[in-house]
This record gives C-alpha cells, sequence and structure tokens, in this order.
C-alpha cells in the first residue's frame, strides 16, 4: 500500500484541567487551580495522528510552525466544563507551496482545512485535479472548486449554511455528520449508539480519518461510514482531543 498524504494547517491543543473553589477579590471571575495538564496535534495534526493508528504509511504536508499555534482550553475537572479558549498567533499559519508535493506517490490525499488561509479555493481545486482519490474536510463555504474531490466531510452547522449553494454534483459526495445523531450520505442515515459524551472536540477529524483509511483499503462506503462512527463514538468519551 502506498503512503497516504495528509494536507492541512495544524496547531497545538493544550488543556488544563483543574479546580474552581472561589471567585477572585478583584471581581466576580473564578480563580482557576489547575491540576493537570496535556497536549497534543491539533486540526491537520490530529487527522495525521488519528491515520497514524491504522497505518505507518501515512505523510503529513502542513506549517512548520504549528506547535506555536496554540488553543488553549481551561478545563474544570469534575464537570468538564471548559470556562475559556486562549488562542495563540492564530493568524500565522502561513500558505502551502503545493509545487513541492509529488502526488504520484500516494495512494489517497486527505485534505483538512479550517479555513485560516493555509489553503485557498484555487489550491483545493488544485488537489482535487492533482489526484484521483482525495478527501476533503473544510470549513469553508462549499462551491465550484470542490466538485472533483471523491468525498466532502462537513458537520450539520456547515451544512446548514452552505446547503442552498449546492449542487448535484456536490450533494452526491456530501457525508454530513450530526453528532449524536450520527451522519447522512444521499439519503441514507447512519445511527450511533447513545453514549456518555465528554468531549466532541476532534471528533471530526477522528471521522474523517477513519472513513478515508476504510475507503482507501476497501472502496465500501457504507462500512467505511459505519467505521468512522464507530471510531468517533469511541473518541467522545473521552477528554480532550484524542485518537482512537
Amino acid at each position: 500500500m502506498k503512503n497516504i498524504l495528509v494536507i492541512g494547517e495544524s496547531c497545538l491543543d493544550v488543556f488544563h484541567y483543574g479546580e474552581c473553589h472561589r471567585l477572585t477579590p478583584e471581581g466576580p471571575v473564578p480563580v482557576f487551580n489547575s491540576i493537570g495538564y496535556s497536549s497534543n496535534g491539533g486540526m491537520a495534526m490530529n487527522v495525521y495522528d488519528n491515520l497514524k493508528v491504522f497505518s505507518e504509511n501515512i505523510d503529513i504536508h502542513t506549517n512548520k510552525n504549528w506547535k506555536n499555534i496554540k488553543k488553549t482550553r481551561f478545563v474544570e475537572e469534575k464537570s468538564n466544563h471548559m470556562f475559556i479558549r486562549l488562542d495563540e498567533n492564530d493568524d500565522k499559519y502561513g500558505r502551502i507551496n503545493l509545487q513541492q508535493i509529488d502526488f504520484s506517490k500516494y495512494e489517497a490525499v486527505i485534505v483538512s482545512d479550517y479555513n485560516k488561509g493555509f489553503l485557498t479555493e484555487q489550491d483545493l481545486l488544485d488537489i482535487s485535479l492533482s489526484h484521483d482519490q482525495t478527501f476533503l474536510d473544510t470549513k469553508k463555504t462549499l462551491g465550484e472548486w470542490c466538485k472533483n474531490f471523491t468525498f466532502i466531510k462537513i458537520n450539520g452547522v456547515e451544512y446548514e449554511k452552505t446547503k442552498h449553494l449546492l449542487d448535484e454534483d456536490i450533494r452526491k459526495i456530501l457525508i454530513v455528520t450530526q453528532g449524536s445523531k450520527g451522519c447522512f450520505y444521499l439519503d441514507k442515515h447512519y445511527e450511533v449508539p447513545l453514549v456518555e459524551v465528554k468531549d466532541v472536540s476532534g471528533a471530526g477529524d477522528t471521522f474523517l480519518s477513519a472513513f478515508s483509511y476504510k475507503f482507501v483499503t476497501t472502496g465500501d462506503v457504507d462500512k467505511s461510514i459505519l467505521f468512522a462512527n464507530e471510531c468517533a463514538t469511541k473518541v467522545v468519551q473521552k477528554r480532550g482531543v484524542t485518537t482512537i
């Protein structure tokens, strides 16, 4: 099996877990006492890390400064309530150079586009035309530029914002995830079991990774969606941004 390539912008996800027992005397603000800490690659790097669970033949093309672009969450340990998220260097992702990539080395290309300026619509169009097996998860409003991807995954909120712009070419390659309600592909609904959800952060990355890998290895859409649902269901039962 040839390598799979992940393309997209990445960051460092940081979680501080702690306790709050009082308000600061300066104002009605909780005093957060940190008792635990975790960090991991986020966004495209999380897609990459999930894929590495399935295979060692995974490459990534992302921004080299991803560890300096941080999303830091402060979370109450017992309730799992997030008090605040602090983003650092969110405007420092830079731009991709597609000319550096030899697409012929790969069996599939997976794009995780968080719409931070790293990838333009033209870049995404070029990627979709550079390989015959491409998978896209994007925060951009869908349009003519995306119709050549093999599959596109978006969540329900994103779908509601863009559904009026979709033509038949896009609808037939679109998978819409809806959290605890499962997902839709064409006219078929794929349910998921009811579980205790601790954190949905990164669940979309897991779904994209699992679906893409399963489809590359089997070519079966149904099996790939069911596998992706199973994997995403596992990660939402864990805290933070996690792999399968």
